[in-house]
């Protein structure tokens, strides 16, 4: 699974909640196309997820659900590293070393900081403010040099390339500026309810999300009641943000682009049209679910993916925090 000769990709998802087409439109079908060229690393980040209030049994539960999902959507444990990022120590140890160089004014500012905090007041937790930290920790651990995220992550990803140019003035180069990857087609999935916000599992409107197990009746329910346009044209404009939407979703499913689906659907009515972006979303996901559902109650066989995985991505862990230690003073370890 490991060759060092190969440039380093990481990318981390949390396992709180169920992956949703957004998530895998926006980054996790990009990646199965990374596995030959790159040496990749996919870390369920178990430790980002416990900034808000959970449940520890769904905690749990969620880390091999997102797991499975990882391998139904193509990631094949024998060509990358699939691990939990509370299975490798170095994370929170190398995220306290770059919070020392992070401005808090910063972390205050962080976009997803600000809309998650602004109704918590003085409540809000330390864990929340240090979040990107962390995700900065995530990736230099690793020395990558690509990181492939969705359009949402974008603005923790160059905080984590201004952290790691900051340690290398400060101290000799140690780490690798990591390259951002967004890729352009379905980078940002819109809410079937309310296409001005981007599709999340912590919507209050869950009709507005389209997540990967769902059945197929209920992702034609869905699609059918999104939120559509005055008009009646099937065209890609900022004045129809539904439209635009469920054309978005159908030009990344299925691999055309916009303007072909426009042409296609000239003088058709949105019902039309959306039977036929339904039909597109049931055919991608049956697979999916198919496999998921060969590998969910395999506990034995998803353990033993997550110790391998974790074996590899220690041993890289632990070398960049043995320089990152001798780098800034602390006395080595006899």
């Amino acid at each position: 699974m490991s060759n060092p000769e190969k440039p380093v990709v990481l990318t981390c998802v949390q396992p709180t909640g169920r992956l949703h087409i957004g998530n895998y439109l926006g980054a996790i079908k990009t990646w199965p196309a990374m596995l030959d060229d790159y040496q990749c690393f996919f870390g369920i980040v178990d430790m980002h997820a416990i900034t808000v209030p959970y449940d520890p049994e769904q905690l749990r539960d969620g880390a091999f659900e997102c797991l499975a999902l990882y391998i139904a959507c193509g990631l094949d444990p024998q060509k990358c590293n699939l691990f939990l990022q509370s299975h490798v120590t170095g994370h929170t140890e190398l995220a306290w070393i770059l919070g020392c160089l992070t401005p808090v004014g910063r972390l205050q500012r962080m976009t997803q900081f600000k809309d998650k905090s602004k109704n918590q007041g003085a409540s809000v937790n330390t864990g929340l403010l240090y979040y990107p930290v962390l995700m900065a920790a995530d990736i230099l651990l690793y020395n990558a040099d690509r990181v492939p995220v969705g359009a949402d992550q974008k603005q923790h990803v160059e905080l984590c390339r201004d952290i790691a140019q900051k340690f290398n003035n400060t101290y000799p180069e140690t780490f690798k500026v990591p390259e951002l990857y967004i890729p352009k087609t379905g980078s940002r999935v819109m809410s079937l309810q309310d296409p001005a916000k981007k599709m999340s599992k912590s919507d209050e409107a869950q009709s507005g999300v389209l997540y990967l197990l769902d059945t197929p009746k209920v992702v034609r329910k869905k699609i059918m009641s999104a939120v559509t346009d005055t008009g009646k044209d099937v065209v890609y404009k900022e004045d129809k943000p539904g439209i635009s939407n469920l054309l978005n979703i159908l030009s990344a499913v299925a691999g055309r682009p916009i303007p072909e689906l426009e042409a296609e659907f000239s003088g058709k009515g949105y019902g039309d049209f959306k039977g036929v972006v339904a039909d597109a979303v049931i055919k991608l996901l049956e697979p999916i679910q198919k496999r998921y559902a060969e590998l969910i109650d395999d506990r034995e066989y998803l353990e033993g993916v997550l110790q391998a995985g974790a074996a590899v991505a220690q041993k890289r862990a632990s070398k960049m925090l043995k320089t990152v230690y001798q780098r800034t003073g602390f006395v080595e370890r006899k």
